[in-house]
């Protein structure tokens, strides 16, 4: 796909996001962001994106709601005249042990990861096709992509994010005829936690055979590959530094 004048919808991602804009922007994509509580770092991406000379937009919804997503495509639409890209970032990513599982928090995990995953896609698949094609990237993780939890406490998360693969090759089925590409990146160790010492940031970095964190720009390049390919579709891209190897 030529990026240059396009228009993309990136949800969510508070801590990646901002890097995913900024790269948009700079190949000539308008970007439409969406937030549910992080009202500042969806301003600051939006702000990134006008600096580049891109438009930006900046709604609050909740991916989950159908009604929400409607107004969020609606919005994008009107305000930047098409959709092509949307990438689903929106996520919850909590540690919380098997014996306090919650039947609220499994459902929460299942509803953003995967259903806001899926409702979002919907509701921009007929502007895609009014479009001739188009590119819609879900967000998984690495241990998702590996066929294995590594860690406790993340139940929840870790079958939500194993379902997000599901749903992108199935949708990548689904929609091939309509010239869009699906596809997933499984982030690794990319920015570090704030609640993680210095001794566990450290720890992750021995583990990762590459031997560092990878950084934000590392995703953003995996999204702006995606794009301007139109022969991939239906996989699931690890950036993780090899951190599957181990």
């Amino acid at each position: 796909m030529k990026l240059k004048d396009r228009v993309a919808l990136v949800t969510g991602g508070r801590r990646l996001g901002g890097h995913v804009a900024t790269a948009l922007a700079t190949h000539g994509v308008d970007v439409s962001l969406s937030y549910q509580q992080s009202t500042e770092a969806a301003g600051r991406a939006a702000q990134q994106v006008r600096d580049a000379g891109r438009r930006a937009l900046v709604t609050k919804a909740d991916v989950a709601d159908s009604a929400d997503v409607s107004n969020l495509i609606r919005r994008t639409v009107e305000e930047l005249g098409r959709l092509d890209i949307v990438v689903n970032m929106a996520s919850i990513y909590r540690n919380i042990p098997f014996d306090e599982l919650t039947d609220n928090a499994w459902r929460e995990s299942m509803r953003v990861d995967l259903e806001g995953a899926y409702l979002c896609s919907r509701a921009a698949i007929p502007h895609m096709r009014s479009a001739g094609g188009g590119h819609i990237i879900n967000f998984s993780d690495w241990t998702a992509a590996s066929g294995r939890p590594r860690y406790k406490g993340f139940l929840s998360y870790y079958v939500a994010k194993r379902a997000v693969m599901g749903l992108t090759e199935g949708l990548a089925l689904e929609l091939a005829a309509d010239d869009i590409a699906v596809n997933a990146i499984a982030p690794g160790p990319i920015i570090p936690p704030e609640s993680l010492t210095q001794s566990e940031i450290e720890e992750v970095e021995r583990a990762t055979p590459l031997g560092r964190w990878g950084g934000g720009g590392e995703i953003a390049s995996a999204v702006v590959g995606l794009l301007q390919t139109d022969f991939v579709t239906g996989e699931t891209i690890r950036v993780d530094g090899g951190r599957h190897l181990r």
